[in-house]
């Protein structure tokens, strides 16, 4: 089963265009006019791609096509492109709590705020989400960095320290990252 689509926004002429040939495309295509409600369209749950003449605020997932004439064959492979590097973001990304981790790029979002994290961090938090209960800085030591456990330092508090400020300067959350006597934990 298909499960993209091709939102065409306010583009009758290339909706009409598409549709003549809809059962060759590897995607569906819908026509949306420029009086309907856009934000309602993104939280579909396919893979969508927005297609327009003129760039949409506040849409991320778009394509602007502002060459005219159109190739029509070069605009399919453009979609296709698009729809295949969505496919691969959309496999990079991990839920952890109500925030997404994309591996590829280290950045942890949440709605439209995000955060740049170093190797190290998206490491902490990967580990520290796979966990159920809190982690000893001992087995941290030892299995994000490494490290011999009966070494004495204080890396692993540094980095939870550092990581716990810059997610509370994005996402205002103080609460991400529990401390606890036995380690660390995430909420």
């Amino acid at each position: 089963m298909n499960n993209q689509t091709l939102l065409i926004y306010d583009f009758k002429i290339l909706f009409e265009i598409l549709k003549e040939f809809e059962s060759q495309l590897n995607f569906k295509i819908l026509n949306i006019d420029k009086n309907s409600n856009i934000e309602e369209y993104k939280n579909i749950k396919d893979n969508y791609l927005f297609i327009s003449k003129k760039l949409i605020s506040n849409i991320d997932n778009q394509l602007n096509n502002t060459k005219f004439p159109i190739e029509i064959t070069k605009l399919i492979e453009n979609i296709n492109i698009k729809f295949l590097k969505n496919k691969y973001t959309q496999q990079a990304e991990i839920n952890i709590g109500h925030y997404k981790l994309n591996l590829n790029s280290r950045k942890i979002s949440y709605n439209t705020k995000y955060l740049n994290l170093t190797e190290r961090e998206a490491n902490i938090l990967i580990f520290l989400s796979k966990s159920k209960k809190p982690v000893r800085i001992s087995r941290m030591q030892t299995e994000v960095w490494g490290h011999n456990s009966k070494l004495e330092t204080h890396t692993v508090e540094t980095h939870i320290y550092r990581l716990r400020k810059k997610i509370k300067d994005v996402f205002e959350d103080d609460n991400f990252i529990k401390s606890y006597k036995l380690g660390y934990s995430i909420k």
